[in-house]
């Protein structure tokens, strides 16, 4: 929002507080995440025979949790300042990197789960480095120095209002999936295995979707900043059909696909027809998903992020979590004594279904387009971009809802 109001003072001080938040809580969450690597993995219910690679492979991502963190807050940078294009670019590269590694310390090296998690971990912190070095070269729209990074406390208590309901989302989200992982771990190992290999396939798919909600939330926080409502209302309607189109594509790929995407990753028989089964429940849910990612993403763009937040914790704490163990409860059979493994992904499609709902309710009630952050009075200060702003950032304003 302060790009698309030109307010470069802010826009400043924003970046470089992010920056400063990001490294302090990355260091404190190492510090306490990393000694409680085996604890967590113990009190899942963890398998003894992978509990010592599970607890170094954790131990090791955990190290890199500056790195991931850095990557996301520059990636997103750039993309709040017009340029999509470079964090996917150097996530391209890093990724081969990853592959490269992977073979390496695994395959050559015989490193293992460690071998796999240390090639992740330098794979990132490559890219946040990259990233970084784009973002410090941009200063024909954002300067980096000690003043910028300087904690405020008014900037970094806004930025905090507004990225706290989402951390707070994911944090609240990844402990409903240790409670689900506990009943998924008490399955046994095929179980595993195949949740393994479904949530693999599952990430993939997911991604249209994620991506839609990003650029929303891109192209609505500049017009928002520059007062430009008409372009967010038809930029959200081009972005909403997009998704519904590319989810209802995905869809159909997995309900016919489904069986050999499975078998990419194992041919026994029994894993492969309970990945079938698994990815076909989860497939129903991927049109919903996406109106989740969109208009969700068009409320967290205008600074309405609390929504959100409660929509999850509702589908997440008080839908998936107890529908997965009352399912399982209500299946317990001599083949599956601890519940059948399709409670973890109906519980997982009614959460999407209700949220979708919910998230649209709220977009159409338009408290949303009452959050704009920026005031009158910081609009267009100074005059960094008058004369001297990038091609890719015109373009991009120029063409309003035509961008997305």
């Amino acid at each position: 929002q302060y790009f698309g109001a030109r307010s470069w003072k802010n826009l400043d001080k924003a970046v470089g507080n992010a920056l400063t938040l990001i490294f302090i809580s990355s260091i404190v969450m190492m510090a306490i995440a990393i000694p409680l690597a085996e604890p967590i993995l113990s009190l899942l219910g963890t398998p003894d025979e992978i509990i010592s690679m599970s607890s170094s492979y954790m131990r090791i991502i955990f190290i890199g949790i500056l790195g991931f963190g850095f990557f996301n807050i520059t990636s997103g940078i750039l993309r709040g300042l017009g340029d999509s294009i470079t964090p996917l670019i150097f996530l391209l590269l890093t990724a081969v990197m990853n592959t490269i590694l992977d073979i390496w310390f695994v395959a050559y090296l015989d490193f293992g789960v460690s071998g796999a998690a240390a090639a992740t971990v330098l794979s990132q912190v490559t890219s946040a480095i990259l990233c970084l070095i784009r973002l410090t070269r941009m200063r024909d729209v954002v300067s980096i120095n000690r003043a910028s990074l300087k904690i405020s406390r008014k900037m970094a208590g806004q930025l905090l209002r507004i990225g706290m309901p989402a951390g707070l989302t994911q944090a609240i989200f990844s402990l409903a999936m240790v409670v689900v992982q506990a009943l998924t771990n008490s399955m046994g190992y095929q179980v595993i295995t195949t949740t393994t290999a479904v949530m693999r396939i599952d990430g993939f798919a997911m991604m249209p979707n994620f991506t839609f909600g990003i650029a929303v939330t891109t192209f609505v926080g500049q017009n928002m900043g520059a007062g430009r409502i008409d372009r967010v209302d038809r930029g959200s309607r081009s972005a909403a059909l997009m998704a519904v189109g590319v989810s209802a594509f995905l869809t159909l790929t997995l309900l016919l696909f489904s069986g050999v995407m499975i078998r990419l990753f194992t041919d026994t028989q029994a894993i492969v027809d309970l990945g079938i089964r698994q990815i076909r429940i989860l497939a129903a849910g991927y049109i919903a998903m996406s109106m989740t990612q969109v208009f969700g993403g068009i409320m967290r763009g205008a600074g309405d992020t609390m929504p959100s937040m409660w929509i999850a914790i509702f589908t997440t704490v008080g839908i998936r979590v107890p529908v997965a163990y009352t399912i399982a409860w209500f299946t317990r059979s001599p083949e599956w004594p601890n519940g059948s493994p399709d409670a973890l992904f109906i519980s997982l499609l009614t959460s999407w279904v209700l949220g979708a709902v919910m998230t649209y309710g709220w977009y159409r009630r338009g408290h949303w387009r009452k959050k704009q952050l920026v005031k009158a009075s910081e609009k267009n200060q100074g005059h960094r971009l008058d004369s001297t702003q990038p091609d890719h950032i015109s373009e991009a304003m120029a063409e309003g809802s035509e961008s997305v």
